[in-house]
């Protein structure tokens, strides 16, 4: 029997494990649609592979636009490749916030990778979601190591909103920044500097060596000032260039050391098996907000209460009181 985008369950199970790519890439199309049948044939899919997932290595990267995450992402991955790995990349487009449009362009920015047979790559509109994620990001990572993908790597917008959504679905998070970019942007620096296990300062070729070692240390330093992730794990921070290939192996090894004392401790299970707890209260806050935006009563206040607030003649937190009660109704 067919169903949503013309295959069944079984033929979704089936051609994901099969490491089948376009099959791979239609089941994370039927997670990320919202439509209420294609949602519940979703969680039939995720609930049959569940038990051949979680073997991956689960890798975030972010930093500031312009700073070569896909670049960065494009020729490590053709390492690993290199090495015998499956390399699936989850990369978050910025979504209009006009029209909730993306550019969707990662798999030109990621050249070879999008050409290599052992790859992956999904480019998914934020959506707004916060720190820039996509909805389903987390669903796609379990759709990715249940096909064979042993990395995963989920690649933010990097525009400074909170990235603790990214850091609460990864092993390791990795913040990628750039010498010489001026003050204007520690702010985005100090928001994920805390979240990081692993800094790399990028471009650290040709002319900008210099003020990439400058800025390395003056990271280093200010990582002092700051609690570490995990209390046994010094944060390193090292110069890279993505462009020339320059110390990738010493950055690949970085985060192998953290995944080995991550395990050794017993972390990482604690640390996965907190994360999805923090994903479930996500998904019921989601939809609490979306069950509460629909309610009839609601639906009817609204209009005037917003107009209200915009006008300054109802504060918000009134505004929100009303809202909820209204949404209690009929309980």
């Amino acid at each position: 029997m067919k169903s949503a985008f013309g295959l069944s369950l079984q033929q979704y199970v089936a051609g994901v494990t099969s490491g089948d790519r376009a099959v791979l890439g239609r089941a994370i199309t039927l997670i990320e649609s919202r439509r209420d049948d294609h949602q519940a044939l979703a969680q039939e899919v995720l609930t049959a592979l569940l038990p051949l997932t979680g073997k991956a290595r689960r890798i975030g990267v972010t930093g500031v636009p312009g700073g070569g995450k896909s670049t960065l992402i494009d020729s490590l991955g053709i390492r690993l490749i290199g090495q015998g790995y499956q390399v699936a990349v989850l990369a978050i487009d910025p979504s209009s916030r006009m029209t909730g449009g993306s550019i969707l362009g990662d798999k030109t920015r990621m050249g070879r990778l999008g050409m290599d047979p052992s790859a992956f790559i999904r480019p998914s509109p934020s959506a707004r979601t916060l720190g820039g994620v996509a909805r389903r990001t987390r669903e796609g990572m379990l759709l990715c190591e249940a096909a064979g993908y042993d990395v995963v790597i989920v690649e933010t917008v990097g525009v400074g909103q909170s990235e603790t959504a990214v850091s609460d679905m990864v092993d390791v998070f990795l913040l990628l920044t750039l010498g010489g970019a001026g003050d204007e942007l520690q702010g985005i620096k100090r928001g994920v500097m805390e979240l990081a296990d692993v800094v790399a300062v990028n471009k650290a070729d040709g002319t900008n060596c210099k003020a990439a070692e400058r800025a390395a240390g003056v990271l280093q330093q200010a990582l002092h000032f700051m609690r570490p992730p995990h209390p046994d794990w010094i944060v390193p921070v090292m110069t890279i260039s993505a462009r020339d290939d320059v110390r990738l192996d010493e950055l690949w090894e970085a985060m192998e050391r953290h995944r080995t004392l991550m395990i050794s401790c017993g972390d990482l299970e604690r640390r996965r098996q907190e994360q999805q707890l923090k994903w479930m209260w996500s998904l019921v806050e989601e939809s609490l907000l979306s069950s509460l935006r629909e309610h009839p009563k609601v639906r009817s206040l609204l209009p005037e209460i917003a107009t209200a607030v915009r006008e300054g003649r109802m504060p918000p937190t009134s505004a929100a009181r009303v809202l909820l009660a209204a949404g209690r109704e009929g309980e």
